[in-house]
């Protein structure tokens, strides 16, 4: 009899549409990741290393930290509720939402609340919770799970959103993705204006100054932390980072092992509610940590596990998960794994038990493409045997057991051979000669079925040559490759320690600057306060707009609100869902990423470069810092209530990974720089 496990993994094996939809995946995931960690600072093993120490150190630590990072936040006015399971954090929510009288919560995506279930117990109470990132709220509409940590609708053709979105919306039947993603926007954007709560993830707290930071590319993320006078977050109490500048390293890597970006859309640094004088942000900021066993796990023999931060990658480059799906990793009842993939056939035994989850690491093929893939540098693989050999409690129930006395003096027979190079070498050699002379019909051997070979798995033949023998006629001596390794295109991993950095001239940044934020899809003008009015003026006259949400007068260079007024641009500072176009200032931008500084404040709405479909942003070139470590240094422009970092126009790529511009923030972002210090 086929177990549920196995079940799940035939029915995917034979479904056409989910075959091609994950190779579309894989392949452009994969290809994306790789161009972007060229772009790194530094070397990418070298950076990834790093992260796994300052990750390491962070779940050493843990209690340290989370003491450290309590107490900042409390002190930064955000209420902190403690969970130490799903059940207490499923009521915090429901409780603080009955104290409100909320009948509709916005929710930004977050898989501690598919872990905790939350969605399903705030119906059962008559509360309406709407997930509003792209990916999310199709598989909501079709009352499915995520099937991937960063994609959620990764199993589905266009053709299937087609018919989501027409039985569900009521629209005519289109494939056209740009035109789906503007039908979820227009549904979506009186959830965001009505919503009495804003529900989000957190994907780093930091430690020394209370800190949380969310990552998304659709703006939805921001809206549900701006708009709703509540927000609440979820957090895993591992998801901490020392400092901002671990924080700084971490968004470096984040990004582009999840999407293949350099920097993410929207990258915000909440640190306080609603401060007197703001006009918009939550009147309340409510911080929820969730236990939920990974004490238990940190004292476990997986507790590497914990250093995970969610990027995706490993799923992404396992050759397993790209043939199954996020679907497949189902326990015997067929209930879905939260987590997938490699990562979740660690995390989900690892929080859930062995018996609810065990099974799942034996989807693995052990390659090591996993390992390689992730950012901070977690050996999954070895994860993944512990869960084989019994997760959690790997040490006393291994002990425990009898080995059966084939498999000991198998495994002695093995060892005998293994220690010694010339005896190893010889079996080699024998094994590709019988490999070069057996007549092979159907495979090489097939065990039986009680073993687990044969079943799934075969029996690898032996190699005809070993490695050893391929190595030296296809590319000469060891002493010759690691040579060439070092005077050809090898690159050393590079020090600052020590080092005094050149800093780049004005021209360089802005230069940089420019062809980054182009390649966003973005738009950049230099000119002096002299003209930037008349640019300005020309700018909204070419897309028929006459209308602005703005930043208040004083905030904004002198005279240039005013110069609008006067050739005719009404102006407001109030919240306006109907007015296309916002204008702002920026307090910085970075060269590295095309990125754009944005704190609130009084006078510094934070609506008007959120909710209008076209964002105007006034930058002084000598605010443009050289890379995100920079600005991380500087806590004079950390120290707002909030600080959103925009990268370009909003976008997504949720729907067979078509790239789409403009979801629930801007679909323009034009920059207007002006000269000089």
């Amino acid at each position: 009899m086929v177990d549920v496990f196995h079940k799940h993994i035939q029915d995917s094996l034979a479904n056409e549409n989910l075959q091609s939809a994950l190779d579309a995946n894989a392949e452009k995931r994969i290809n994306a990741r790789l161009g972007a960690i060229q772009s790194l600072p530094e070397d990418w093993n070298v950076m990834r290393k790093r992260a796994h120490e300052v990750r390491l150190h962070t779940i050493n630590n843990l209690d340290v930290y989370l003491e450290q990072f309590i107490n900042q936040v409390e002190e930064n006015g955000v209420i902190v509720h403690h969970a130490a399971d799903a059940s207490q954090a499923v009521q915090i929510v429901l409780d603080l939402a009955r104290e409100r009288d909320c009948n509709l919560i916005a929710k930004s995506k977050t898989m501690v609340s598919e872990e905790i279930g939350l969605n399903h117990i705030l119906e059962e109470n008559g509360i309406e919770a709407v997930e509003t990132d792209l990916g999310e709220y199709i598989i909501q509409l079709r009352g499915e799970p995520p099937a991937h940590i960063i994609t959620p609708a990764v199993h589905l053709r266009k053709e299937d959103c087609a018919v989501t979105f027409q039985e569900k919306l009521g629209i005519p039947y289109t494939e056209d993705i740009a035109t789906m993603t503007a039908a979820a926007r227009n549904e979506l954007r009186q959830t965001f204006l009505k919503a009495e709560i804003g529900l989000s993830g957190v994907n780093f707290g930091v430690a020394e100054t209370g800190t949380l930071c969310i990552v998304t590319n659709e703006g939805n993320g921001r809206m549900v932390t701006t708009l709703p006078k509540v927000h609440i977050a979820l957090m895993g109490i591992e998801r901490l980072v020392p400092t901002m500048d671990d924080l700084g390293l971490m968004l470096e890597l984040l990004p582009r092992s999840a999407t293949g970006q350099k920097i993410t859309v929207y990258t915000q640094l909440m640190n306080k509610p609603r401060q007197p004088g703001e006009v918009d942000g939550p009147h309340e900021r409510h911080l929820i940590l969730l236990d939920n066993g990974r004490s238990a796990m940190r004292e476990s023999p997986l507790a590497e596990a914990l250093l995970c931060i969610r990027c995706g990658a490993c799923l992404n480059a396992c050759p397993v998960f790209a043939e199954i799906g996020g679907h497949a990793y189902v326990n015997d009842n067929g209930k879905s794994s939260t987590y997938p993939g490699p990562i979740g056939s660690i995390v989900s035994p690892g929080l859930f038990g062995q018996s609810e989850f065990g099974q799942l690491a034996r989807a693995s093929s052990l390659c090591g493409a996993c390992k390689e893939a992730c950012p901070v540098d977690i050996d999954l693989p070895k994860l993944l045997l512990r869960v084989r050999a019994g997760g959690i409690n790997m040490i006393p129930e291994v002990a425990s057991k009898k080995i059966p006395v084939q498999v000991y003096w198998g495994m002695r027979f093995y060892t005998w051979i293994a220690k010694d190079p010339r005896r190893y070498k010889a079996v080699q050699k024998v094994g590709g000669f019988f490999s070069r002379i057996i007549a092979l019909r159907s495979g090489w051997l097939k065990l039986p079925a009680f073993t687990g070979w044969g079943y799934s798995k075969d029996l690898p033949r032996p190699a005809q040559e070993t490695f050893h023998d391929i190595w030296k006629a296809r590319l000469g001596t060891p002493t010759a490759i690691e040579q060439a390794k070092y005077e050809g295109e090898g690159k050393p991993a590079r020090s600052i320690e020590g080092e005094t950095i050149p800093q780049p001239d004005l021209d360089s940044l802005i230069q940089k600057f420019t062809k980054e934020l182009v390649a966003l899809e973005g738009t950049f003008t230099a000119c002096s306060e002299t003209e930037l009015p008349q640019l300005v003026y020309e700018a909204l006259q070419s897309q028929g707009i006459n209308s602005l949400l703005a930043w208040d007068d004083d905030q904004l260079p002198e005279g240039l609100a005013e110069s609008l007024r006067v050739k005719g641009v009404n102006i407001t500072q109030e919240l306006d869902a109907d007015v296309k176009a916002g204008l702002s200032g920026a307090s910085g931008g970075i060269a590295a990423s095309g990125t754009l500084i944005l704190p609130s404040g009084p006078g510094k709405p934070q609506f008007v470069s959120l909710l209008p479909e076209v964002h105007f942003v006034i930058l002084r070139a000598g605010d443009i810092y050289s890379d995100l470590a920079q600005v991380m240094k500087n806590r004079e422009i950390l120290d707002a209530s909030v600080i959103s970092l925009i990268s370009g126009p909003s976008r997504t790529a949720d729907i067979e990974m078509t790239l789409t511009i403009g979801v629930h923030g801007p679909s323009q972002v034009n920059v207007f720089c002006l000269e000089g210090k």
